[in-house]
């Protein structure tokens, strides 16, 4: 089912009488040639609109009126063939001629929009071309005619080249990445009996070493653990210290923008559907220069019933992600690249609602940064803090992350793992490294620690999207054991060639990778232990310790707590001051408890990860008291098309 695009609801017909001239205007020769196809077929009134309309926009005419929801797809191939001479290439499945063309370079095909095919009088092409592409083919025929070319319309030659090459683009978006780099992929760690031989050889050692030298076992592990953690909080504080970055940027003109592809994977999300459309549409982009590709999975029903509802325009397509492989988010954003057309791609989330100048602050930072920079970041926001405890937490969290610390490591030019939505790509920098690894359940810390060894630079944009935190403890645990192991899946791809590591990124990047993703391991391991030794203390009534290393034992778990909540307080609380949330501040008093919810999704993690390691536990979403409506497109200054009464439907 990869690449079958669901069927969009047609546009608006044409002119009720095709045929016949405007009899208001005159027809105009100057039109251009994606547009002069149509005389005729739309009064030239519209014709005339969707030519400003275009030289504002730097598109083509023709995707103008496509966009408008004037003409739709197959008229445009229609009307063009007729302009330039040219045969409509058969679309039936009886009729068609087959292409020439190994499924293995179908994700080529793609991006090139010419095949070649074999009919009844020999070798022959088929082409989709729109917008200015239109003008250069008429050009080229002018100079050299092509009797062995015809036209179709580029959804009906994706279609096809997605149905050719439909297995060989389902094992690429599952393990392309794994045959290419095995050594960057989740998919060649040890699994399931494996692992938990691994994990009970270094218990059982552990627990021989700890019978032996009980003390010294137990002051090394505790000590080792505490450098590590202490480092980790040391890194977060160090982030409080650097300035906010807030830059003023200027607004590209609508015509020097490129095409901007947005990827939506969907699963379970219908509830949801008319929000994440109506924010999409509410983007401030060009809609010609948009291609959202909105990918739902194969027994999806009804998601793919809600998309179906909502008459999307025609910057929307729908695609069916691939049943090879794991049913993982990332697979489905690898399935969706091939069909993306924008140099530059995004990712969000069903439940986003993403400010409507986020595309244009990232292309602003794109500028700024200059060809090495990858990715940029927007910063997530959760909507929904006040709908319980555990979401005021979260809240808290992404505050402290996205607020303070992300922006301070890309000011300090250190590694970052990324978010998982609002991710922003130089599409060349994402496919040299590798897109998405679809056996990692957190593709996005993953996908950063990859750019960064491989020299590209990643930033974070002031530009906000608001996010819907979990409301109900299960459906927290279950999201944050998927993030945990996800993050162990990171450390084990990463760890296991530490002296390549090191020479890719350097000693102070690759120290920092290790922190950021070794560290809420030790720290969710690290805090029960040092609460329990502190508790216990207190309840002895905090009398003297006798040997050397049980005092220095327990000095290591005050220093701990201590250090750990009064940096994890400091974080949050200058996060919430960014953020303009302050008064939310109180429920840090309860941390201790949100932390040992923590250590609880870490052991969670480890035994999932030897049990179903690939698992990917779904987020419900739309559950939430406190949504925010999604925006409303500010009215655009271009005036609308012309519609005079009767012309059509």
């Amino acid at each position: 089912m990869l690449g079958e695009a669901e069927p969009r609801r047609k546009a608006l017909p044409f002119h009720t009488r095709p045929n016949l001239p405007d009899p208001e205007l005159p027809s105009d020769p100057s039109l251009p040639d994606e547009l002069a196809a149509l005389r005729g077929l739309v009064p030239e009134a519209t014709l005339r609109w969707a030519r400003r309309r275009a030289r504002h926009a730097g598109v083509g005419g023709d995707e103008v009126l496509l966009q408008a929801g004037i003409v739709d797809a197959d008229q445009l191939a229609q009307a063009h063939a007729r302009h330039l001479g040219l045969p409509l290439a058969p679309t039936g499945r009886r009729d068609a001629p087959p292409l020439l063309l190994a499924p293995e370079q179908a994700r080529d095909a793609l991006r090139t929009g010419v095949v070649a095919v074999r009919g009844e009088s020999g070798l022959g092409f088929v082409m989709a071309p729109r917008g200015k592409a239109v003008r250069k083919l008429a050009d080229a025929l002018k100079e050299a005619p092509r009797p062995d070319l015809s036209l179709t319309a580029p959804e009906r030659l994706r279609g096809r080249i997605a149905a050719l090459g439909r297995a060989a683009l389902a094992r690429e978006a599952a393990f392309g990445l794994g045959a290419r780099s095995p050594r960057f992929s989740a998919t060649s760690l040890p699994r399931g009996v494996t692992l938990g031989a691994v994990l009970a050889f270094a218990a059982v050692s552990l627990a021989a070493l700890g019978w032996l030298a009980p003390e010294g076992l137990s002051l090394c592990v505790l000590t080792a653990l505490s450098v590590v953690f202490l480092c980790a909080m040391g890194l977060r504080l160090a982030g409080c210290l650097v300035p906010e970055a807030m830059a003023a940027p200027a607004r590209l003109e609508d015509r020097d923008l490129p095409v901007y592809s947005l990827l939506v994977p969907l699963y379970r999300e219908a509830t949801i559907v008319p929000r994440l459309v109506a924010a999409l549409r509410a983007l401030d982009y060009p809609p010609e220069k948009l291609d959202i590709k909105l990918v739902v999975e194969p027994d999806d029903v009804e998601t793919r019933r809600a998309l179906r509802a909502e008459a999307l325009p025609a910057c929307f397509e729908i695609l069916v992600a691939p049943m090879v492989g794991p049913r993982t988010k990332p697979k489905a954003l690898n399935a969706a690249l091939p069909f993306a057309r924008g140099s530059f791609v995004a990712v969000f989330d069903a439940e986003d609602i993403p400010a409507p100048g986020q595309l244009r602050a990232a292309l602003e930072a794109f500028g700024r940064g200059g060809p090495n920079l990858a990715c940029v970041q927007a910063r997530l926001v959760v909507e929904n803090a006040r709908d319980s405890w555990i979401a005021r937490h979260f809240a808290i969290e992404y505050s402290a992350q996205f607020d303070v610390l992300l922006p301070a490591l890309a000011a300090m030019r250190l590694p970052i793992l990324l978010g998982g939505t609002s991710n922003h790509f130089r599409r060349g920098a994402l496919e040299a490294a590798g897109a998405w690894d679809a056996f990692n359940v957190t593709e996005d810390a993953d996908l950063g620690l990859r750019l960064a060894r491989a020299g590209w630079e990643i930033d974070v944009i002031a530009a906000d999207t608001l996010e819907e935190a979990p409301v109900r403890m299960g459906a927290w645990l279950r999201q944050r054991t998927r993030w945990m192991k996800g993050w162990a899946q990171t450390v084990l791809v990463h760890a296991r060639d530490p002296a390549t590591l090191l020479r890719e990124m350097g000693p102070a990047r690759a120290f920092t990778a290790a922190l950021l993703t070794a560290g809420p391991f030790v720290a969710m391991t690290l805090h029960p232990i040092s609460l329990a030794a502190v508790i216990h203390h207190f309840a002895d009534g905090g009398r003297e310790i006798g040997s050397i290393a049980e005092t220095v034992a327990l000095a290591l778990s005050y220093a701990n707590l201590l250090i750990g909540y009064a940096a994890a307080i400091i974080v949050s609380l200058v996060g919430l001051k960014r953020r303009g949330r302050l008064a939310d501040g109180w429920i840090l008093a309860t941390l201790p408890a949100y932390w040992l919810l923590q250590s609880l999704a870490v052991w969670c993690a480890l035994v999932d990860l030897v049990r179903d390691p690939h698992r990917w536990d779904k987020t419900e979403h739309g559950v939430a008291r406190t949504l925010s409506p999604a925006p409303v497109r500010a009215a655009s200054s271009d005036p609308p098309p012309p519609r005079p009464a009767g012309a059509w439907r």
